[in-house]
């Protein structure tokens, strides 16, 4: 039912002292009909800002067919790993020439361990000297939820009827390669056996270097290494070891990009910024006082309350301390997690609160990937005829692993990553040796929250100097034909952007934001902004 006419229904009752003091009864509601002409008017803009393929229904008239292939490969077993862009299920465009299927991590005989990738070539030839990077995080997801969802040429995201073009596919820009890793991970086949990631950065390079021998016509390229979430320490160790192992890769490695990543401790990014994150969206952390009072009182007994006003300063005043809710250690104790406490009493008010983005609210949106809930009606990576297309084995692939991708491996037990985080390690040196390196944050992403990013950027030591030096001023990013649309700042080779309007994922939440800073990072634009 309209507004204007569910109102109306009321109006003579509820409002008689309007009418007689002169109102006419027709414009009681003027201001109603110009906010659904309004909406109107969106969803046609909406069309166009797609594009006209975008749309379920679009598949009836006839789309424009794929470019010609901006590359080609000579090596005959490069032909095994070819998907043809018109037979890709349930996708009814033709999406291009692609490549994927089983890599193993190194040239040895008898190996067992192997990736599962899906390369795609850019769409602008002009845009053929950059070979992109992807790996989503987990540990243990698949970057084929990245592919689908996020930065991939086919759409297929939460509500989605159908599969659609991506009008902010990073294969505008660069050559793209998603990799499902570490082994254990997707399709990828074999037995987990890494304990930390610079285990796991030496099986990248080992695959990449068997891929760049099927491939041979990317060797030489400039690299840039991408991810997302517990990618934050994936990315930063694989970019380290490329550029402590520079013999061994013929690529030129010039940057990295990670988006809401995992960087330091759960107290840091978690447990020091969470009621702030609270306070800041009662709307959607509706609590009453005396909830609201306990989170209060485990914020100020555990040392949360006024510490980024305290520590968080511009330029740092040194290193800086855990709270005293870890009680000397690198994880809080019991009595002061405060982050599973809000979630879980949100989750009694909003059924389907979602940690990744939080302004999620009923409906349910299905997700084909059955990520992050289970609503689907098939998981289209599970099916037999997709699995056939892209040339993978025929498993029961899942988003996200329930098993560990780190042993211990003189036991073989599964254990936790056991690298130490890498703006506590290995991303300085990553930075110093890097032309751009860019941090983006959502700021509806509580899983990982921005204040947090904040804390682990200001106590990491890079370029000879500790933290950014001069504050991040509000409204400093700037989208084209959008104008304001987050916050933004760069210092000795360091680009951090805070997102509005986006969760955890953001190059599915907001993808032109997205695209606009990984068009910075190829250099295809000399900053992040637009306008």
């Amino acid at each position: 039912m309209r507004l204007s006419s569910l109102f109306a229904f009321a109006s003579a009752a509820l409002l008689p002292a309007f009418v007689n003091a002169g109102a006419g009864t027709s414009s009681h509601f003027a201001g109603m009909d110009e906010a659904v002409e309004i909406q109107k008017e969106s969803i046609e803009r909406l069309k166009d800002f797609l594009g006209p393929n975008s749309f379920p229904g679009s598949s009836n008239e006839k789309r424009a067919a794929a470019p010609p292939p901006t590359i080609e490969f000579k090596n005959p077993k490069a032909q095994e790993f070819f998907v043809d862009g018109t037979k890709i299920p349930d996708v009814n465009f033709d999406a291009g020439p692609s490549w994927s299927g089983l890599m193993p991590i190194s040239g040895a005989k008898n190996e067992t361990r192997k990736l599962f990738f899906w390369f795609w070539p850019t769409n602008n030839a002009s845009n053929g000297n950059e070979l992109l990077f992807w790996t989503n995080g987990g540990p243990g997801c698949s970057s084929l939820e990245g592919f689908l969802q996020e930065n991939g040429p086919i759409s297929w995201s939460w509500g989605q009827a159908e599969p659609t073009p991506n009008p902010w596919s990073w294969t505008n820009l660069s050559h793209v390669l998603w990799v499902e890793q570490p082994v254990g991970t997707g399709f990828s086949q074999g037995t987990p056996s890494i304990e930390n990631d610079d285990e796991l950065a030496a099986q990248v390079m080992g695959f990449l270097e068997q891929f760049l021998e099927v491939f041979s016509e990317l060797k030489g390229k400039d690299f840039y290494v991408s991810g997302e979430s517990y990618a934050g320490f994936y990315v930063p160790y694989i970019a380290n070891w490329i550029y402590e192992h520079p013999e061994g890769l013929d690529l030129h490695l010039k940057g990295i990009s990670i988006a809401d990543p995992s960087l330091s401790y759960g107290v840091v990014q978690q447990e020091i910024p969470a009621l702030r994150f609270v306070q800041a969206n009662q709307n959607l952390f509706p609590f009453n006082s005396s909830f609201m009072a306990e989170l209060q009182n485990i914020s100020d007994s555990c040392g949360y309350t006024d510490y980024l006003d305290k520590f968080v300063t511009f330029p740092p005043n040194g290193m800086l301390p855990l709270p005293i809710g870890t009680n000397g250690t690198f994880s809080v104790t019991p009595d002061c997690r405060i982050h599973s406490p809000i979630q879980r009493a949100v989750t009694t008010l909003n059924p389907v609160f979602d940690v990744y983005r939080v302004s999620d609210t009923w409906p349910n949106l299905w997700s084909v990937l059955g990520f992050p809930r289970s609503t689907q009606e098939f998981v289209y990576f599970n099916r037999t005829d997709v699995q056939d297309a892209i040339h993978a084995p025929h498993i029961n692939w899942m988003a996200c692993t329930d098993t560990n991708v780190y042993v211990n491996t003189t036991t073989g037990r599964p254990i936790n990553d056991q690298s130490i985080p890498s703006t506590l390690s290995v991303l300085p040196n990553v930075i110093e040796k890097s032309e751009r390196t860019i941090i983006v944050h959502g700021l509806a992403d509580f899983i990982l929250v921005a204040e947090g990013t904040r804390i682990a950027i200001q106590n990491m030591t890079w370029g000879g100097k500790q933290g950014f030096q001069t504050p991040i001023e509000p409204e400093t990013f700037r989208l084209k034909d959008m104008g304001v649309f987050g916050n933004e700042h760069t210092e000795r080779g360091l680009t951090f952007v805070e997102f509005f309007y986006s969760g955890h994922m953001t190059p599915q939440f907001v993808p032109w934001a997205a695209f606009s800073t990984i068009s910075f990072l190829l250099g295809r634009q000399p900053t992040v902004n637009t306008a």
